[in-house]
Formats: C-alpha cells, structure tokens, sequence
C-alpha cells in the first residue's frame, strides 16, 4: 500500500465514523507563541482542548505536517543516523471533543490497523498507564489480547503521574493516560517491549498512541475529572507505512525511495544507500513546506531553523560532489509525490523552487572557503574543534553551529560548544545592551467584556469601569496624571491586525481625558491610554467617548486601500504574494508580503491604476459577520497560517473580499487619490510597500509638482519641457567633464616630463616618489605610466591631496618586479599615512586619511627600496 493510499484510507475510515475531514493546518501554528512549529496533529485542536475554542463537529481527522527542528522538540540531529527520524513527518489522527471516549478510540484504532490495513493481531500489543484499568479491560475484554501482550507502564519520570503513558499539555490543565500501540518486527530483531531494560532497540515499535484526556491537573499536582472528556491519537505516517510495506527503515518507503534516486539524480551518487541522500531526501520535504507556508531563510526565528536545514542538505550534496546548487530541482519530483494531499505545495512550487535556488547560491560563495578552513583546523587528528573556530565559521561562512557539528561528528571530533557560546556571547554583548527596555506593567482586568459601537459611531455615552495608574488599579486620576480608562461601551478601534488604536478624547462637565491610543487588554477589553488634562475622573462616573474624527477618516482610508493594494499586488505579481506585515495609520499603509524581486517600475504604475480604477467605481464597503465555514464558501481570502475565531467578519471592499475586523471607508471613493510613495525589500523574500491615500496623497503629488516648478525654473524651461532640457543639459556637463578630464591630462603630462628630473637611482633603478597636485585618481595612473616608459627602469609612488584624504598610486617596471612589488611598496607608504591598499606586483593603488604624514611617507621611498635590490 503506498503511502498516498495510506493517508486516503486513514481518511475514509474515520469519515465513514463521522468524522469531519480537516486539512492540514500550517507547519507556523496561528497565534500560539509556546510553539515554534506545528509538531503534532493535535496543535490546531489545542484551544479547543483548554476551552478557548470551540468547532461545528465534535469528531475530527486529518493528515498533519509537522516539523520537529527546533526548540524543545528538536530531531534534526539524528536525521540521517537513524532508521526512523525526521525534521517533517506526517501524523495521522482522529479526536473527540467530548463526543466518544477510550471504547470506541481503542476498537476504531483495532478495526483500521488489522481490518483495513490487514496487520496480524499477533504482532501488536498494547500499553496502558498502570492505573487505567478501563483501558486495560477494553483491551483484554473486548479487543481480546491476551494478558501478556497488554503492559501496564508506571510512572517512570519522578513523580505521580510522570510517565510514559500519562500525557500532559503543560504542568496544568488538560491531560490524562494513554494507550500505545506498539508493533512487533519478530525476534530476529533486537530489542525488548516497552517498559523493559532493552525497550530502546528495534524490534517493538510505537505505531499509534491514543491520548484520553480525562483530567485537569491543578498546580498542587492532584487532579479532577473533566466534564467532558476527550480523545487525541496520533499515528506516524512513515512509520505506518514501513510496517505495512514489509521495510525496517523509513527511508524504503515508496515516498523516500522516489526522493531518494531523484537526490542520487542530481547529486550524481551511484550509492543509494548514502546517507547523504536520507539527509538530502528528508529536508526537501521540510524546506519546502516551509516556504510554502511562508517561512523564509533569515538569521533569526522559525527563518533561520529553515536556513540550517537548507544548509545541512547542500553540505550533504557538497559532501558527495555536488559543487552547483542541485536542492531546489528537487521540488518538482516532491510536488508529484505530495502535490495532491498538499495543495498549497502544489500552488507555491515555483516560488519553492526560486527561494530555495536563490538560498543554495547564497551558501555556495562560501561553502568551500568554509570547509576549507574545517579541514586545516581538523589536520594532525585533532579530538576538539575549537570553539572559535566553530564561530568564525557560523559568523563568516554562514555555518550554523549543528552543521559543523555534523561535520565534526562524521570525522569522530567534538565540537568546543561552551567556547562557541563564549564567543558568541562576546558578540552579542554590545547588542544586547543597546537594546535593553523596560516593560510595561500589565494590566489585570477580571471584569466583563466591553461593547465597541465604533463601526457605526464615533460618539458614545458610556462608563467608566475601571482605571488604571502605573499598572495598578486605582479609584480616580487626578488632572496631569497618565493611565488607562475602561469603558462598558467604546466607539474608540483598539489595535488589531496592523491598524493602530483610535485617538480621541473623553469628556464630562469639568473633566477631559485625552486618549493617546487604545489597545486591547484582553481580546474582548479595549485600554484607553492617555492623560488627565482636565478635573478628576472615578470609577463609575459617565463620561462622552469620542474619537477624533478626521484621524479615524484617515486611518480609515489607508486601510480600506490595504484591502485593494493586497488584490492589485496578487493580480500583478502572483497569486504568491502573501502578507506578512502591515501597519496603517493616518498618515500611510505599510505592508510588507512575500516575493523574491523587487516590484519594477511598470509594476508599480499598473498596482497603482488598479487600485484607483477601484476607486473612482466608488463601490458600497459591505462587512458580514459569519461562521467561518460560511465565510470560507464566500471565497473570502484569509491569511495562511491566521487563526480565526468561530465567527468572523467579511469585508467586501470593490472587488476585493477578505476576514476583517477593522474600520472601513462606506464607499471605494472616499479613500480619494492613492499613490504609492516607496518599495523595498526588508528580509530575503519579504518586500515593504507604503503607499497613501486622500489629502496625503494629493499633499505629496502637490510636492513633487512644486519640485518640476523648481526645477523648470532653474533650467529656464516649461515643466512640459524638463525632462528634454534636463537630458540636453548632462549632454553638456559630460563633455565638459570629458574635457576637463583631457586637460588634467596634458598637465599631468607636461608634470610628469617636470618629474622626470627628480628621479634618483638606487643601486641601478630609477626612484621616484612625488606629490601631483590637483591630481585624481585617473590622472595619477595615466601619469604613473607615462613616468614608467620615460624611466625604463624603475620604482615610482605618486600622491595626491584632498583636505585629509590622500590618494596613492605605486608602480614598478616590468623588469623590476622580480625584486619589487607596487602592492607591497604603496602599502609602506599608506599605512604611513593611516590607509591601506594593493594591486597588481606592477601598478597598485591606495588611499589614506593623514595628509600630514605624507612628505615623510615621500622620503622614505628610497630607503625602502633600497633595502630591497
């Protein structure tokens, strides 16, 4: 059974239980800062779990991929070196959220494995936690394995309920035993069952494990039974597959045999069973994942996790010859395989293939210099790599420090880790003090939600339900005093998705609160920060909130515009295009989105007339509150990888249709002119617009018309006619720079013949070593050359001064070189001049920043040379 029949099975058969099929959510879980990476099937169920979240459907299945290569959950070191570890793995899981529980998991789980996969009942067994004899009988009472095929697991960690078999979301919260599924290989393999001495070899393995979450851990570590309990399983996709395709190893699989000759392909290895190529073939899956769900190469974050496993596949094809970049042509065999089950893999394999190329590249220019360096440190067999050593290579060369060790590991060496660290620390040291801050208090509000009227008004009676001072809660502040009010209604927009809080003020007979910003102190409590310019406002008092209207009007516009900017960017660039940043404000809409070019010119021009065509159609802004299935069958756009609530809000701008919550213009023509002002990139593969709308926009194109007046005035032309005059007149300058450049020429000329006199010979070569007044850097080689065929043979420094700065040049007659070298003698004389410099063994340049130094640098010339010949 391959393994696309596999994840279809798995599929059909807890649909055909109920189940509602869901696909596979991002490998950058939405809105969860515990996690780096999706590293389970479970993640995208977790709030649902903590009864954050709920869904339409109680029963779920999926396909999952995750990634396990970095942080706390971290396999990328033993890719390679073992049978059945991976960076990306699939996990095949079902769940019940407070819907059925541990009978119908555990006999579901029975049914697929020996009915629908056909495995023999005499090669599994089962474990449970020693205290779940519910488990422990549905598996001996109603599955029917025998006793000593059932193991009951204790807690084997230090503690109660610290054990193998007893799952725990976090040190508090959900949790509850589970029952793995382990499969027997057959004596012939060495290892004994779980919970033995020699349960670590290979001849039991895990294939499923079936979490009942039952409980809810307290911090005193006792626990109390959940009201509705729930079910987690998660089975390894490759796992599966190897047992049910008759192979030890994972990478014998159908999937990881195809990658694997596609990586001997373009590596030209002959030996399949390189390990290399398990390497190679293992993280195409993962950087390709990632990037197609957004996660670029960087130096830092989830963007340097994906640059380290990029890296170590191309030190894996340079180990086995491969000097070129190769990785990226493995795109295309891995879309064929996965493409189908993965969709947006299929989408985003161009944008793969460009990213990946263009990180091979990058690595290329020093990979050699890099191992270059490795090898001479790891000469004469030492033990230990140094740990600067293993620094300069991370530093300069790029090397992350597991690669090096993967390097070191190969060649039975050690890496100086702490001496790594030291040095790294060193470096940070400088950073890390500039870049202290001091944190806010958090506030803690324990009160209800608060009602936002601000779609619909700007004014609003309300009242005050809490204040704060400094972070603590307080009764009243005085006039000059700073803090945060609460209201039970607000119209003021707290920030959310890029569009910064309302401004504003609230006011009562003899008081006024100017509000400065407005955030969320939890999702559903807005914080009105500011200041007391007026009286004393209390708890309880009624107070008039309201926004400032012309910066609301203006934020508004810059933000509707985002909306049609997004579509106009994907209808121009590509449907790659993605948002990864946006800021709006009154005074512009920054938005950052992923493409590896810049945005030309003509690019730009047509974005710009898309979006103003939007405009002037002057269209009605229609926003809906729905479920998100509805909105999804809308064909709303969402943000890849966002997290969205039960209910959301779609927003029909023009002709662009996506999940909004922030405020919005009521019709396409009130956003007025739209221009964009700038385009940049700011991270590989990340480009930054900002573009403004209204009175801003008009303020800026009225500049830039002042700028032409200017300027036609300058050159005595109609604005009409610059750009011809402004063309006519560099023509000018050109030829009167040309000819100035002939008539330093002559000088240095005529000058050089002047020079010929105070040439000196030491010991049979001509020296000489003059200043040339005036002189660029063209003219001191011109003259240097003419000086070189008047004097034969000979050794000649020419300097030229500008303020401080001086500009050497140093040549030496073809027939002199075998004793003098220019680069060495302009050196001699820059660092005397506080400079540096080099260039061919006949002709060099330099430069320097003491002009003081330079008539003693001049007379030294001969000595140098003479100590020389």
């Amino acid at each position: 059974m391959s393994v696309a029949d596999i994840r279809k099975s798995f599929l059909d058969f807890f649909e055909s239980k109920g189940h509602t099929v869901v696909p596979s959510s991002p490998l950058v879980p939405g809105n969860d800062p515990t996690l780096m990476f999706t590293n389970s099937g479970m993640v995208q169920f977790k709030d649902v779990f903590l009864g954050t979240d709920k869904r339409p459907y109680k029963r779920a299945t999926s396909v999952q991929a995750c990634l396990r290569a970095g942080g706390k959950h971290n396999d990328l070191e033993n890719v390679g070196y073992t049978a059945r570890h991976h960076t990306f793995f699939e996990m095949l899981g079902n769940w019940s959220f407070g819907d059925y529980f541990k009978r119908e998991s555990i006999e579901w789980g029975w049914e697929l494995l020996t009915k629908v996969y056909g495995l023999p009942p005499v090669k599994l067994l089962a474990t449970v936690y020693h205290e779940d004899d519910e488990a422990y009988d549905i598996w001996h009472k109603v599955i029917g394995l025998p006793p000593e095929r059932i193991i009951r697991i204790g807690d084997n960690k230090g503690g109660k309920y610290k054990s193998d078999n007893f799952w725990m979301m976090a040190d508090t919260g959900p949790c509850g035993p589970c029952s793995e599924i382990f499969y027997d290989h057959g004596a012939h393999i060495p290892g004994g069952p779980p919970g033995s001495p020699d349960e670590d070899g290979d001849r039991f393995i895990e294939i499923w494990n079936h979490v009942f979450m039952q409980f809810d851990m307290k911090e005193d570590g006792s626990v109390e039974r959940l009201p509705a309990p729930c079910v987690d399983t998660g089975m390894g996709l490759e796992r599966l597959a190897a047992i049910l395709q008759h192979v030890h190893s994972n990478y014998e699989i159908d999937l990881f045999d195809t990658l694997i000759k596609a990586a001997a392909r373009e590596t030209d290895c002959t030996d399949l069973a390189n390990p290399s190529l398990k390497v190679i073939a293992d993280h195409i899956r993962a950087t390709s994942f990632l990037v197609s769900d957004g996660v670029i190469p960087s130096n830092e974050g989830r963007g340097y996790v994906q640059r380290r496993i990029i890296r170590r596949a191309i030190r894996h094809g340079y180990k086995l010859g491969q000097k070129t970049p190769f990785f990226y042509k493995l795109v295309a065999p891995l879309v064929e395989l996965m493409g189908a089950a993965y969709p947006r893999l299929q989408a985003e394999a161009k944008r793969v293939e460009e990213v990946l190329k263009a990180e091979e590249e990058r690595f290329y220019e020093t990979l050699a210099h890099g191992m270059e360096i490795l090898d001479v440190a790891l000469e004469g067999g030492q033990k230990t790599l140094p740990g600067d050593v293993a620094f300069k290579l991370h530093d300069t060369y790029g090397f992350p420090l597991d690669l090096t060790q993967d390097v070191a590991r190969e060649r039975d060496v050690t890496v100086d880790v702490d001496g790594f660290n030291a040095a790294m620390e060193k470096q940070k040291a400088a950073g890390r003090a500039a870049g202290k801050f001091k944190m806010d208090r958090q506030v803690e509000y324990t009160g209800a939600a608060n009602v936002f009227t601000g779609y619909d008004e700007l004014v609003h009676a309300s009242k005050v339900v809490a204040l704060y001072a400094d972070g603590v809660s307080v009764g009243a502040l005085k006039e000059g005093e700073s803090g945060i009010v609460v209201l039970d209604t607000t119209p003021f927009y707290a920030e959310s998705g890029g569009q910064v809080g309302d401004a504003g003020v609230l006011v009562a007979e003899g008081v006024e609160f100017g509000v400065q910003d407005t955030q969320k102190i939890r999702a559903d409590v807005f914080g009105h920060h500011g200041v007391m310019t007026q009286g004393t406002l209390k708890v309880g008092d009624a107070v008039d909130a309201r926004v400032d209207e012309a910066t609301r009007a203006a934020t508004m516009r810059n933000h509707s515009v985002t909306h049609l900017m997004h579509k106009a960017l994907r209808e121009v660039l590509g449907t790659h295009v993605q948002q990864k940043g946006s800021l709006v404000d009154a005074d512009k809409t920054r938005f950052d989105f992923a493409h590896n070019q810049a945005v030309t010119p003509e690019q730009i021009t047509e974005i710009e007339r898309r979006v103003n065509a939007e405009v002037l159609a002057n269209a009605p802004t229609q926003a809906r509150v729905m479920d998100i299935e509805s909105a999804q069958k809308t064909g709303a756009m969402m943000l890849f990888g966002e997290k969205y609530g039960e209910t959301v809000r779609v927003l029909d701008i023009g002709t662009s249709r996506e999940l909004c919550g922030g405020t919005h213009v009521q019709r396409t023509g009130d956003i007025g002119l739209f221009k964009i002002v700038s385009e940049g990139g700011v991270a590989a593969g990340v480009r930054r617009i900002e573009a403004i709308t209204g009175v801003n926009a008009l303020q800026y194109v009225q500049g830039l018309e002042a700028t032409v007046q200017s300027v036609a005035a300058t050159l005595r032309a109609p604005a009409a006619e610059v750009q011809g005059r402004l063309a006519q007149t560099l023509d000018q300058v050109k030829a009167l720079e040309k000819e100035i450049a002939q008539l330093k020429g002559k000088l240095a000329s005529s000058q050089g013949d002047e020079l010929v006199t105070q040439a000196v010979d030491v010991k049979g070569i001509q020296v000489l070593a003059a200043a040339l007044p005036g002189a660029d850097a063209k003219t001191l080689r011109d003259t240097l050359d003419k000086l070189k065929d008047k004097l034969k043979t000979a050794a000649i420094v020419l300097a030229a001064v500008d303020g401080d700065k001086v500009q050497l040049a140093a040549g030496v007659t073809k027939d002199s070189v075998g004793k003098l070298k220019a680069g060495e003698l302009v050196n001699f004389v820059a660092q005397q001049v506080g400079g540096k410099g080099g260039g061919k063994p006949d002709m060099a340049m330099a430069g320097g920043t003491d002009a003081s130094g330079l008539p003693k640098a001049l007379a030294s010339v001969q000595a140098w040379v003479a100590e020389r010949v």
